[in-house]
């Protein structure tokens, strides 16, 4: 009876209300203690993408709250540094300014009167100078990187002797335990430091104990006088650390130190103080830039993410919807109204999604806690606050929780709102002609603006390219999803033909039931195209870049030997050493540093930071050479000159003669005159300056390696040894074959990408897997009355295994076929504007994938049957 009927009998509407409550419930609680098997396969695909999205919730909580160690400033109160940040701010189109802050990759230093000042505020005891100058120390047992800092200095991690006494003059040092241990240095004995000129002896007077605290590295402890002549900046210090007077509160250190600065001229440069945890940022000053960097990759991938488990779940439970449309027809010829059957469904799956929550947000602590480990570094170690792991748990079971049942509705909508009298045979007997208008019209939809976002792509570059490449492969695995039916025709009409003709009667029976039932092998098409999508476009994005970028940087490199210097740089007579050696004829040294590019992108304010290499433009010619398309890098002198890529160029609009404002990587404005244009950007970087230019605003203005070219385009055996005899006083330098990676910029994707891109693979695309898995089980066990059917009318066990077999072959191949050609569009887009190539990927790493592809299918499908042992 209808419920207004109802009210008009004299039922009131809440009792109405009430019973319609208690027959869905009863229905859904009959329902799910008879079809838990039907069940399982959604339930484990529910509690997978819980698992997933409570990991990622975890990792972007570690990097939301993430400080880098504190590190040598343990034993300091409070450290004055210098601010570490530059802001841009840019008026988009129709909205209002927005102002955007990226930290510098260079550490930007204080002038030394910072030093007085802050040891007069009020409340301080002490204030130290603080500066380091990397250094190879070596020993009787071997050679050793190490941070050079002054004895005072020692009292900020803090050092203590435990053997000898501090240095007293310049030609004492005093070892931290680590590099004694390194180089088998004790007290009285001599060893050998090398900073920026030429190696030079010393007397160990001292051993001191401070657990390693020197950023990583271990330390070595000069007098502060000589400390500043090897550092090279009298002016300038990198911090200062506080000592506080007994009493003193960490707040009102800072409060005091502030003041201290509160009237300061305008021009003096910005000043923070750091206290508690925010000491670690003094020690690794770009420590947060990696992860602001990260922040927005993870971001992107988490957006993914919940658009895969979306997909899934809702593929998952739309099947298991569908293949009881017969059940929920019959209930609705016996009196059930849409209503009722629609919250039964959604009560049903509810009670699935909520257990499947807690197992999954369970499983999201140690898949959280293994993504972190792979993001984590030195210098951002990654620590876990105690709470952050449930409350990951919980978000990522909250947010599949609460999906579950609206989708699970939306799905019953289509199987509850026939007539009554409609009712089908056997579940899963009856196959809608073509998916709903609406469905369809939206997947054309989404198909027509992931081609024209692909389009924009190949006419855009740099991160507006990404990110219309990125919503071009999401529109596109959208649209397979909602027109997995029409895709699922066409498959079967070009694959259904072959299976026929090879299969004999297994493949006449495979074609037909694919004829027959097109919505069912849409739904096994979804996953397999998503999982086959997401992986080609992770790995051949990266393999893109790095190919071209080997191609560029190889066809940049003219030089046949490399001199490559240890980790402090190669001293200041290296390369003069080099270049008088007979056989040489042409050497350049590369300094390697980071410039802060300020622009708008698509209207929004942007701050890139690029790579760059600094050279000396005598001798360049002959060693390497960046493919020049207008000006002369002959011009590439003095501290004001650059030259640029030519798509940078393209995009700033700037050419031979033109101005370009960049900031270096220690913050310094500079305006740069553009000499010259070349083509290989991505092998080499986007601007190419001077060594000069660059010299004055690095932590360490030391040449990373210097190129060589010989008379012989193979270098002889003899000039080889001639230039190890004439680098043999120095420690840790070594000449080699030069290769592609000695003039490449940097890696095309950087540590934290790689991590991104590895956590992407191996996670989202094995949950993709597993999805394929429990979806394809999903539908075998929904056949159990059609197989039961061909076994009666007298298919034999072998023909109905074998027709299985063929369903997933075409299936898996369909499936890989669809999934490649979605991710080839948005990668042909981004790898056209940013390489200027066709998209990569290795073969083995594509083969490994369509294996996976296969041995998934294969499982969902005929796990089932074979663990049930039954026709």
């Amino acid at each position: 009876m209808r419920v207004r009927e109802k009210e008009a009998a004299g039922v009131s509407g809440a009792e109405v209300r009430a019973g319609m409550r208690r027959a869905s419930e009863f229905l859904a609680r009959r329902s799910l203690a008879t079809r838990r098997r039907s069940w399982a396969p959604v339930f484990a695909a529910t509690a997978a993408a819980a698992a997933l999205i409570g990991a990622f919730a975890l990792v972007v909580g570690v990097l939301l709250v993430v400080e880098p160690p504190v590190g040598r400033y343990a034993g300091a109160d409070a450290v004055v540094v210098a601010e570490q940040r530059v802001t841009y701010t840019a008026k988009p189109w129709g909205s209002e300014p927005r102002t955007v802050t990226a930290y510098l990759p260079e550490r930007v230093r204080l002038e030394r009167s910072v030093v007085a000042r802050a040891a007069a505020a009020p409340g301080v005891a002490r204030a130290v100078a603080d500066a380091t100058v990397p250094v190879t120390a070596a020993g009787a047992r071997g050679a050793a990187p190490a941070l050079g800092r002054s004895w005072a200095a020692a009292a900020l991690a803090p050092y203590r002797l435990t053997a000898g006494r501090p240095p007293r003059s310049d030609a004492e040092v005093v070892l931290d335990g680590a590099l004694s241990a390194a180089t088998g240095g004790r007290t009285g004995d001599r060893v050998t430091l090398q900073a920026g000129g030429a190696p030079r002896t010393y007397t160990v007077s001292g051993i001191a104990d401070g657990g390693g605290r020197s950023g990583g590295s271990p330390a070595a402890f000069l007098t502060g006088r000589h400390l500043t002549a090897l550092a090279g900046h009298p002016g300038t210090v990198d911090a200062v650390g506080v000592l506080a007077r007994p009493g003193v509160s960490s707040d009102a250190l800072r409060a005091s130190l502030e003041r201290a600065w509160a009237g300061r001229d305008s021009g003096a440069p910005a000043v923070r103080v750091l206290t508690g945890a925010e000491r670690g940022r003094a020690g690794q000053p770009d420590a947060l830039a990696a992860r602001d960097e990260l922040l927005p990759l993870l971001a992107s991938v988490t957006g993914t993410v919940f658009m895969v488990a979306l997909l899934v779940i809702a593929t998952a439970i739309a099947q298991a919807v569908h293949q009881r449309s017969g059940e929920l027809a019959l209930l609705r010829a016996v009196g059930a109204t849409p209503r009722q059957l629609r919250s039964a469904v959604g009560r049903e799956v509810g009670r699935v999604a909520v257990a499947a929550a807690v197992v999954g947000g369970a499983g999201a602590i140690p898949l959280g806690l293994w993504m972190r480990s792979l993001l984590a570094t030195d210098a951002l170690p990654l620590p876990v606050p105690w709470w952050l792991p449930p409350v990951a748990a919980v978000v990522g079971g909250a947010v599949v929780a609460l999906a579950a049942r609206p989708v699970a509705v939306l799905a019953a909508r289509s199987g509850t709102s026939g007539r009554p009298a409609a009712a089908p045979g056997p579940a899963g007997a009856s196959e809608p002609g073509a998916p709903g208008k609406v469905r369809t019209a939206a997947g054309a939809v989404l198909a027509v603006s992931g081609l024209g976002a692909a389009g924009a792509a190949t006419a855009q570059g740099g991160q507006a390219a990404a990110v219309a490449a990125s919503g071009a492969a999401t529109s596109l695995v959208v649209a397979v999803a909602l027109l997995g039916p029409w895709i699922a025709r066409g498959a079967v009409r070009v694959g259904g033909p072959p299976v026929r003709w090879l299969g004999g009667a297994p493949g006449f029976l495979a074609a037909r039931s694919a004829a027959a039932h097109h919505r069912r092998l849409g739904a096994a098409l979804t996953p397999i195209v998503l999982a086959v999508a997401f992986v080609c476009v992770q790995l051949a994005a990266g393999a893109t870049l790095e190919r071209a970028a080997d191609r560029q940087a190889a066809a940049a490199l003219r030089a046949g030997l490399v001199v490559t210097g240890p980790a402090a740089g190669l001293p200041d007579g290296a390369v003069r050493a080099v270049r008088e050696t007979p056989g040489v004829v042409a050497a350049t040294g590369v300094l390697r540093s980071t410039v802060v590019l300020a622009h708008q992108e698509l209207g929004d304010p942007r701050i890139d930071r690029f790579p760059v290499l600094g050279v000396a433009a005598d001798g360049l010619s002959g060693t390497l050479d960046p493919g020049v398309v207008s000006g002369d890098l002959a011009d590439l002198t003095g501290r004001d000159t650059v030259a640029v890529g030519t798509d940078r160029a393209g995009d700033l609009g700037v050419g031979p003669g033109d101005t370009v404002r960049l900031r270096l990587g220690d913050g310094a404005q500079v305006r740069l005159r553009v000499v010259a244009l070349y083509e290989r950007a991505l092998g080499i970087g986007e601007f190419l300056l001077p060594r000069e230019a660059l010299a004055g605003h690095v932590d360490v203005p030391r040449d990373r390696s210097v190129l060589v070219r010989t008379a012989d385009d193979t270098p002889s055996a003899a000039t080889v040894a001639a230039l190890r005899r004439a680098l043999a006083p120095y420690t840790g330098v070594t000449v080699g074959t030069a290769t592609a990676d000695d003039v490449r910029i940097a890696p095309p994707v950087p540590a934290g990408d790689d991590a991104v891109t590895v956590v992407g693979v191996w996670v989202i695309g094995g949950f993709a897997l597993f999805a394929v898995v429990s979806t394809l089980s999903l539908i075998t066990v929904g056949r159990r009355a059609e197989l039961r059917l061909l076994r009666t009318a007298g298919a034999g066990r072998g023909q109905l295994l074998r027709t299985l077999v063929l369903e997933t072959g075409l299936v898996t191949v369909a499936g890989l076929v669809v999934g490649t050609v979605v991710a080839a569009v948005p990668l042909t887009a981004f790898a056209v504007s940013a390489a200027g190539s066709p998209p990569y990927l290795p073969p083995a790493e594509y083969g490994l994938l369509a294996l996976a592809v296969t041995v998934a299918a294969a499982a969902g499908t005929l796990g089932p049957l074979l663990v049930r042992r039954r026709g």
